[in-house]
Order: C-alpha cells, then structure tokens, then sequence
C-alpha cells in the first residue's frame, strides 16, 4: 500500500512538472490604444506620433484620435507600427522536421490531385508558428508540392487552435508547369530523352485540362438547367472546374526561362486567375511577363543563380527588374523553418533594385491584393483586421526588435521555442565553472 502511495505521489509530481512546463502564455484579446507611434500604413501616408485603436479584433480607428475609455495603452514612443508580413508561399504548418518523413504533410501520392486541401494538413500546434509570428510574419500561404497538380493551397493567420480558425481567406490550385530543360546539376538525361519527356508532360498537362474543361462546360449546363443528367463523382475535375472558369486563382510553379516563356504562351488564350510562382529567372523574360499581364510571386531572393555564369546578384535583383518592366511582384521565402527570414528576402530585393517601399508592399499589400484579401490585410486603415506588428526600427534590418504582435486584435505572446531556450540558458543552475 505504502509503496502504491509512493508510485501515485512519484506520478502526480511528474504531471505537475510537466503540466507547468507545457504551459504556454496566451494571445489576449480586447481593446488596445498604440499611441505616440510611427504608423507606417503602406497605402497612404506615414503617420507621425499617432495613435492606432484595436477593438474587436479590428483596426477601430488610426491617426490624431482619442483613447477611448477602458482601453489598454501601449506607448510606442520610438516605435514603427507596420501591417502584417505575408509570406506568399511555403511550407509552414504543413512540416515540422525536414529530415523526418512521419512529420511532412505536403506531398501527397498521385500526379493530378487539386483537390487535396493543404488546409487540412496545417498544424495550428507548429513549433515553427510563433518562432516566424514573433519575427513579424502574421499571415503564411500554406502550399503543396509534388506532382503536376499538387493540390489546393491556403492562407493562414498564424494564430488559432484549428486550421478553420486560421483560415485567412483564400485558396488557389497550384500546378507544376512542365519543366522543358534540365531539373539540375545531378540530371544525367540526353537532350533528346529531355525533349521527349518535355513534350510527354505537356501532352499530359493538356490533356488533363481539356477534361477540366469539358467537364466545366457540362457542369455550368446543368447549374443552369440546360442538361439534367448527373456528373460523376469526379473531386479533381470538380476541384478544377472554378479554375478553368476563372473563379479561383490558379498558381503556376514555373522558374526557368524557356519555361516562363512557355507558361505565358499556355495561359495565352485562357481566361485565367492566374499568379506565376518562383520565377527565378523572370529577369530574362520581364517585358513579356509584363506585356502579359502576369502578376509574379518570386523567391526565396536569398539565393544563388540558377546558372553558373549569371552574376551572382540575380536573386537579389531579380524582383527589381521584374518591377521596373511594370510587373506585379511579391516576395516569398519558400521556406518551412525559416519564413521568418521574410523581412531578409525583402530587404536585399530592396537593396538591389526594389527599393525599401516596393519591397514592404511585395511583402504586405501586393500579397494581399494577389489573394483578395486586401479588404482586411496588408496594411493599416480602419476597419480592417488588427494584424500588425511593432518594432524599434526597420524591419529589414537584422538588429531591429519586434516588440509586439496583433493578429486578428489578438495580442500575441512574444515567445517562441528560441525565446524559451535563450531564457533557459541565460541563467542556468547549476551554471558552469571555470
């Protein structure tokens, strides 16, 4: 009996030390007042010692306005008040370990799969969310890879305990437009087995959309009563339908040259929601990306060259180029761990080329816009959601802290996994003895 006693109380103490140790601080929500701040809103003039009301999760009001009564103030005398970073495309949520199979959620079995809903993979539970949140980065496009169509991606806000709840607002089917040259350095295929399969995953990419298109017409026949049979339960051509229609936003993954240039001519005659991702050598082809009216998603910019005689600076440079040829650019990371390097990427494209306003706008408002929610993201006026953060300076700069964060009028615990550790070591005990 003793014994058992012992075992109970042995056990109950090890919960507790392990319920303490778990126990994570919480987002609070009510109505706050930013006063004294530099509010840098994106799409109108900078705000000087300003005041930005929250409430209800929204941005209640911003400029030389009064704290209403009741709310929490935070003096931002010093600090930068900026909209929300989005990240316009990754890994994040849908991989926790790289190096660990059991723990990627983003490629999923089968070549032509768009219905597969990255929404539904997203870990609200990431250990990755609040290491990117506290860096400024509030809002992450979740998108699979693999494939021809790898599946249906999704904006998330990085805050919330399911997926539904982190829903920001969109969905687009990516496709992986066929590669016509090399896949690399490893690639050992002669030029005429990669002509040949070049031309095999057009001829597929073709064919599986002039289903998408015939079953789109059929499908817009029965909605509008002119055919009363029944379609099949056919979830891929029901998930590309609204594409082919131009009803939701297709994003075509495609990076070399000859590529992009096949890419502009395939969409040619569609009338397409269509966003181009990666684009890492768009530079080369510029005019016709802008000729064409093509918006562009680029990125990660913290990279080398695709080719070993281009200088070294073309990442860098590349969605510079793209914008001064008049080319709507955004900047992603393409990353899983590290899309808190956002504001980094932003910053060398600013630094070669961009300029500091264009690149927080491919980071804020462009993104936005690209994805229809810029009636409530991507910068700072009234009425749209409290997504924001604050820093002590610019946020491209390395040295700058992020003091607070809002997302959704949450105010968002400023603690990550690295934070956790820095506060464990700082002071350790038993420390070390020289």
């Amino acid at each position: 009996m003793k014994q058992m006693k012992n075992i109970i109380l042995t056990l109950t103490g090890v919960f507790c030390v392990l319920l303490s140790y778990g126990q994570n601080a919480k987002a609070t929500k009510g109505t706050f007042a930013l006063t004294n701040a530099t509010i840098v809103t994106v799409t109108s003039d900078t705000i000087k010692n300003g005041t930005l009301i929250i409430a209800d999760g929204k941005i209640a009001d911003l400029g030389k306005v009064s704290v209403p009564a009741g709310a929490k103030t935070i003096d931002c005398k010093g600090l930068f008040v900026f909209p929300g970073m989005i990240e316009s495309g990754a890994r994040l949520g849908l991989v926790e370990v790289g190096s660990d199979p059991r723990t990627r959620d983003y490629n999923e079995v089968g070549d032509v799969i768009p219905q597969m809903q990255a929404l539904t993979a997203v870990n609200p539970n990431s250990v990755l969310i609040p290491v990117t949140r506290v860096s400024g980065v509030t809002t992450s496009l979740a998108v699979p890879t693999g494939g021809l169509f790898s599946g249906t991606a999704a904006l998330i806000n990085l805050h919330g305990y399911t997926p539904d709840q982190m829903y920001a607002g969109f969905e687009g089917v990516v496709l992986n437009f066929p590669i016509t040259g090399k896949r690399g350095r490893w690639d050992r295929r002669s030029e005429e087995e990669i002509k040949k399969d070049a031309e095999k995953a057009l001829e597929k990419l073709n064919d599986v959309w002039g289903k998408a298109e015939a079953y789109s017409k059929i499908d817009s026949a029965i909605v509008a009563g002119k055919a009363a049979s029944k379609l099949d339960y056919y979830p891929e051509m029901e998930t590309l339908a609204p594409v082919v229609r131009g009803e939701k936003t297709l994003l075509i993954e495609v990076n070399a040259a000859n590529d992009i240039k096949a890419a502009i001519e395939w969409v040619k005659d569609k009338d397409l929601k269509v966003v181009f991702t990666g684009v890492s050598e768009g530079w080369r082809l510029a005019e016709e990306l802008a000729e064409a009216e093509i918006p562009v998603v680029t990125g990660p910019v913290l990279d080398i060259p695709n080719r070993g005689y281009d200088k070294y600076d073309r990442s860098y440079s590349n969605a510079g180029i793209m914008h001064k040829a008049g080319v709507t650019v955004a900047i992603r990371t393409n990353d899983a761990e590290n899309v808190r390097n956002l504001p980094y990427n932003a910053g060398f494209a600013a630094t070669y080329g961009l300029g500091k306003e264009e690149a927080l706008k491919a980071i804020t408002i462009i993104p936005a816009k690209l994805f229809g929610v810029d009636d409530q993201l991507g910068s700072l006026e009234k009425g749209k959601s409290a997504t924001l953060f604050i820093t002590d300076g610019d946020p491209f700069e390395p040295k700058t802290q992020v003091k607070y964060v809002f997302i959704n009028g949450w105010n968002i615990p400023m603690e990550s996994r690295q934070t956790k550790l820095y506060e464990e070591f700082l002071d350790r005990s038993p420390g070390l003895k020289k």
